[in-house]
Parts: C-alpha cells; structure tokens; sequence
C-alpha cells in the first residue's frame, strides 16, 4: 500500500472534530491519499471505511460534507449504504446526493430510486435531478407516476425525463398533459427526448414527436413561447426527414 494509514489517523481525527470556520489545513493528508486511492485499491477501500464511519457518527454536518465530496471522488458500492441513509435527512440529503450521482456503480442509482417515494417534496425534487443526472433509465417509470399530483415535482419529472431522453421517457411524456408550468416542462421535454432521437440514429421517433408538438400549437400561435415552440418543432421535423 503506498500510504500508511496510521499516518492518517491525526488528521482524521480533526476531522471528526471539524467544524466551518476550523482550518482545514490538517485534512491535506486526507486529500492526498484520496487523490492516491485512484490508483490503489487497498487504500480506497481503507479510506471508504473510515469515511463511513464519519458518516454514521454524530459527526458536524461541515465533517460530513467534507466526506461526501471525498467520496464523489473516490466511492465505490461499499460507500453506497452510508451516503442513502443520509438521502431523509434535509440537514445531509444534497451532499449525500452529490455522491451518490458520481459513483459509477448500479447501487448508486438503486439507492436514490429507493429513496425517491420516501422523501418529502423539497428533497423528492433533488431526488429526480440526480436519477436524471445519472441518466438512470430505470427510473423513467418513477418520474413518469410523478408527471401527475404535484406541479413543482411534476414540472422536475418531465425535467428529468427529458435529460434521460430514451424513446421510454418520450412515451411517458406522451402519456401525460399539464396546465401552466407542468405543460411547458413537458413541451419542453419531449423536444429535449427527440432532439436525442434524432442524435442517436432514430429519425422516425424524433419526427413523431416533431409532429405531434406542432400540431399542438397549432398553425398559428399567439404567444412568444407558442411561436418558439414552433419553430423548433418545425426545424426538428426538418431534420429529421431528411435523415
């Protein structure tokens, strides 16, 4: 192993300590070894270990950030346990979060998908941006049931299902209408699935989706928006035709 890790045991006890404002000077140890870690999988492992322990502990919330953005660099499936069980907590959830939209690992996503219907609204919100940030197409029937009820989440929903963008999210967006905000993120959405569509080698889905929005907003719209969209819908039913 190329670090000793009782040469880390100073600066991680100081980070226990941790709180803002405290000089974070004493962590660089830490720092390094985790840049270190990429390259050695022993000391990874170490390191999640301790982390994790930070994490389960009634260490600040200051510690526990610091620890999260660690394990965004470093984290593997062994972390996954200690970042979602933070995912409830309003104080943890966005840096637990964080992580857990960086560690390439399948029980990253299942942990946030796990989470989703078990959190309040505010969280439920940052709950859908990271699934969509991961591009997590198992979650495309989650957000699709979120399309109805409320219309923050619902508007985050189709969000969300635009930025996965697979033909699965297009038609759960298809199956959906809306009022007001909910109706322009679906718009909006559903131009976003079938621009990638189109990008990714399936020109007749892309224009089924071109054609339906323009027909949608008529021959004629009288809105700025309504006339944007339009033209969208009328370049991309362009594009898509002449594939």
């Amino acid at each position: 192993m190329a670090y000793d890790l009782t040469t880390l045991d100073t600066p991680f006890a100081a980070l226990k300590a941790f709180d803002w404002g405290a000089d974070a000077a004493a962590f660089q140890p830490i720092d390094a070894a985790a840049i270190a870690a990429h390259a050695d999988a022993d000391l990874r492992a170490a390191l999640e270990s301790h982390f994790a322990l930070l994490l389960a502990d009634d260490s600040s919330r200051a510690a526990k950030e610091y620890v999260c953005r660690k394990l965004a660099m470093i984290g593997t499936a062994a972390s996954v346990p200690g970042l979602a069980a933070l995912l409830p907590n309003p104080t943890h959830s966005h840096m637990a979060r964080f992580a857990l939209e960086r560690i390439d690992d399948p029980a990253a996503g299942d942990a946030l998908r796990e989470a989703l219907p078990k959190v309040d609204r505010t969280l439920k919100i940052g709950m859908i941006s990271s699934l969509a940030s991961r591009k997590d197409q198992a979650s495309v029937p989650l957000l699709a049931a979120l399309l109805i009820g409320d219309a923050a989440v619902a508007a985050a929903a189709a969000e969300g299902l635009g930025t996965i963008a697979t033909a699965q999210a297009a038609a759960a967006l298809a199956s959906r209408d809306g009022t007001g905000p909910v109706a322009d993120a679906l718009t909006d959405a559903r131009l976003a699935c079938a621009e990638a569509l189109l990008a990714g080698g399936d020109p007749a889905a892309a224009k089924a989706i071109y054609v339906a929005i323009e027909k949608s907003v008529g021959q004629d719209p009288k809105s700025h928006r309504g006339r944007a969209v339009r033209i969208a819908a009328t370049r991309g039913l362009l594009a898509s035709s002449r594939k």
